[in-house]
């Protein structure tokens, strides 16, 4: 077992000292640094970093490391997250039909590539309820029309609460979450098939056929209110030819959708993402 560690993700306005700041408040409590990544942003005008410690020997019990940091961090105007390395979160998969993004999450799950638990999958349709029964995992079949969608966005929430789910993963789930949803709960990923920000919304295939692109992609991003618009976390490409009909690029783009999706989630439970604004900075 590895010796349990704690993470930062600070992201505040540009200025002096800010990395001997942050170092000195982990060594002074006698911690020791295993990981430690930075990034400005010119445009912008921040500062951005990623810092990692052994918690054995460190001397602030767990409670008192967020209150103890913020003392530091509310004069520099940071925002920040805290994380350790041993509180596992728990995921709930969101699918519709297609099951390729599906599967490829639960077999890195079990493969143990994938630090979480995953109680939940949540589905507008019943057609891959067999995959969780197989793993016993608790599979709700939620249809979703425009005269219910808000009650069954009330339902689906609830289960997030019931399941203490930490992150959802819209694993080709073809349906639109509403801006209030998103609101109530916005720790979400999904997985676009196409190379955003071309072809956003439906049918990015076909539009991709009838315009010639000579590649395609997959996009795997934070979900915001606005549709496709959410900050970037992992993207890929493939490249196509005039040969290729427009099963060939679906075909493509699924191989391209489970890989992007899977390391887009992997790279959220590792605390390796730092959204901010639309952007993000990824410390792989």
């Amino acid at each position: 077992m590895k010796s349990p560690t704690a993470t930062l993700l600070v992201f505040c306005p540009d200025r002096r000292g800010l990395v001997a700041k942050i170092a000195n408040f982990i060594y002074s409590n006698g911690g020791n640094i295993i990981h430690a990544d930075q990034h400005t942003d010119a445009s912008a005008q921040l500062f951005l970093t990623r810092i990692e410690w052994e918690l054995k020997d460190f001397n602030l019990p767990r409670d008192v490391i967020a209150p103890a940091f913020s003392a530091i961090a509310k004069p520099l105007e940071a925002n920040w997250q805290l994380h350790f390395s041993d509180t596992i979160p728990r995921i709930a998969i969101w699918v519709t039909k297609q099951d390729h993004c599906l599967l490829d999450l639960l077999w890195r799950w079990q493969a143990k590539e994938m630090p979480a638990e995953i109680p939940l999958i949540i589905s507008n349709h019943p057609d891959l309820k067999p995959i969780a029964d197989q793993l016993a995992i608790a599979f709700h079949h939620i249809p979703i029309t425009p005269d219910n969608k808000n009650e069954q966005e009330t339902q689906q929430l609830e289960l997030l609460r019931q399941h203490k789910i930490d992150l959802v993963v819209l694993a080709k789930y073809m349906q639109i979450l509403s801006p209030q949803f998103v609101s109530s709960f916005p720790s979400i990923i999904n997985i676009h098939h196409s190379f955003l920000p071309a072809f956003p919304g439906a049918n990015p295939y076909q539009r991709a056929y009838d315009r010639g692109v000579k590649i395609i992609g997959a996009t795997a991003h934070y979900v915001t209110a606005d549709l496709d618009e959410g900050p970037i976390i992992e993207q890929d490409v493939v490249r196509v030819s005039h040969r290729d009909t427009v099963a060939d690029l679906v075909r493509k783009g699924k191989d391209l959708e489970r890989l992007v999706l899977s390391r887009a989630v992997r790279l959220h439970l590792q605390h390796r993402v730092l959204a901010y604004g639309n952007r993000t900075v990824v410390f792989a």
